[in-house]
């Protein structure tokens, strides 16, 4: 869900050499293109129209290339939300999940401070856009993730080592 940690993980796997690609990017560059301030309510609904316009695997659809073009064998992509966004991954490449679980006050503390356009400012917006979130698939993808980590008082030292321990695992499979 937003505020587990993904994000944080993915952003301290860069500084490592790992190679990540964020479906929520697919969704900004979109705003941008049309040219739509990309607050969180816009982005909710830019990624609510593509899904109806295209299919629910049409975020994904929006990286593939992207992902397709890069010289790594292993890359990582941030903020998968629906099993037909998987299922477009799969069409490129061996895809293994990794959820992030945090409780929503531990979510909510983080999107509060992290000052993304697109964070929630209130608890009633966080629990709107945790609602779009599960009502695109998120709990789905949530529950078939081959892996979980709990983001419960650990570190990002501990949290990122966790994440890194596992990545490797799957890439020495």
């Amino acid at each position: 869900m937003p505020g587990a940690g993904k994000s944080t993980i993915v952003s301290k796997l860069q500084e490592n050499g790992f190679v990540a690609f964020t479906l929520g990017d697919g969704v900004r560059s979109e705003a941008e293109r049309r040219n739509i301030e990309p607050t969180g309510e816009n982005l909710g609904k830019i990624m609510l129209e593509l899904r109806e316009k295209n299919g629910q695997g049409a975020v994904a659809e929006l990286i593939k290339d992207s992902i397709q073009n890069s010289a790594n064998n292993t890359v990582i992509v941030d903020g998968v939300r629906s099993i037909e966004e998987i299922d477009v991954l799969k069409k490129i490449g061996n895809v293994k999940l990794l959820a992030i679980h945090a409780s929503d006050e531990t979510r909510f503390n983080f999107l509060s401070s992290r000052g993304r356009s697109d964070d929630p400012e209130t608890k009633e917006k966080f629990d709107e856009r945790d609602n779009r979130e599960i009502g695109v698939g998120l709990d789905k993808s949530i529950a078939i993730a081959d892996e979980t980590i709990t983001n419960h008082n650990l570190s990002i030292e501990e949290l990122v080592n966790s994440a890194k321990e596992i990545i490797e695992s799957w890439s020495n499979q």
